[in-house]
């Protein structure tokens, strides 16, 4: 299957004010890239929200503003792409305008094509090839280098699909915030329900 470059989301998705709206909205979209040539998707299942503004679990909070954390200000539609325990790598949609620095990072992906290069990257035989963050980019061929590329302009971008109903998301708790103090009690996590792609909390 190719990019279908009509189908990609516009800036505009992205660029709304409110993080847990376009969170939400990103279930069910479709996450892909074209690494060496080689297409990978998968549908989105599972997200987390962050706020730049208020919010201790935020790599921005309050204004922080760092070499790492400075693409985070730039306006929606950007990829925040960091290094977790430096060895995994975190995919982010960067969020509303310019200076606001929301995020919205994928956790888990339901993979949809290229399971036999998403395998081969992974070089293994596991069948859960994209339920958490830290493999879905691996297995995407997502890294640190990718941070700031535009999302509507590849190698890595987001193409529409049905909207998930509301009565098929979850919410709850992000992972691995604990050090956010009361906002790591924030219900920022979604997920499709019943989804076996789902990660592991």
């Amino acid at each position: 299957m190719k990019k279908d470059s009509l189908n990609i989301l516009p800036n505009g998705f992205y660029q709304r004010s409110n993080v847990l709206e376009v969170a939400k909205d990103l279930l069910g979209k479709v996450l892909c890239t074209e690494i060496d040539g080689q297409i990978c998707k998968g549908k989105i299942i599972e997200v987390e929200a962050y706020s730049g503004t208020n919010d201790k679990a935020c790599h921005a909070n309050n204004g922080r503003r760092t070499a790492r954390t400075e693409v985070m200000y730039a306006s929606g539609g950007s990829a925040y792409v960091y290094l977790c325990y430096g060895i995994h790598h975190l995919f982010n949609v960067v969020t509303n305008v310019e200076n606001v620095a929301d995020a919205v990072l994928i956790r888990a992906l339901e993979p949809l094509e290229g399971l036999d290069i998403m395998a081969r990257r992974l070089n293994s035989k596991n069948k859960k090839l994209t339920n958490g963050p830290g493999i879905l980019a691996k297995s995407l061929g997502i890294k640190t280098t990718h941070t700031g590329l535009r999302l509507d302009q590849g190698p890595i971008w987001i193409e529409d699909a049905k909207p998930i109903t509301d009565e098929l998301i979850v919410e709850s708790t992000r992972v691995g915030v604990e050090y956010a103090e009361e906002d790591a009690l924030l219900p920022w996590r979604f997920y499709i329900r019943d989804n076996e792609w789902v990660s592991k909390k």
